[in-house]
């Protein structure tokens, strides 16, 4: 009767189950957003640039 009342594993076991919940969902929006990903260039300078002109641009109003 002590076997079944055991539960020392069972929290490892939800821990398991939940980290690789999040893992499939990183993979999954990983690969929806491959596209996205893949031809986008990631400058810094073209974002500050064009941030400073929205808020010029707010600004002048």
């Amino acid at each position: 009767m002590s076997l079944l009342k055991d539960e020392k594993g069972q929290g490892a076991a939800e821990y398991i189950l939940l980290f690789g919940g999040v893992i499939v969902i990183a993979i999954a929006a990983l690969i929806i957003y491959q596209q996205y990903f893949a031809n986008t260039n990631f400058r810094s300078s073209d974002d500050i640039t064009a941030v400073r002109s929205s808020v010029s641009a707010r600004q002048n109003i």
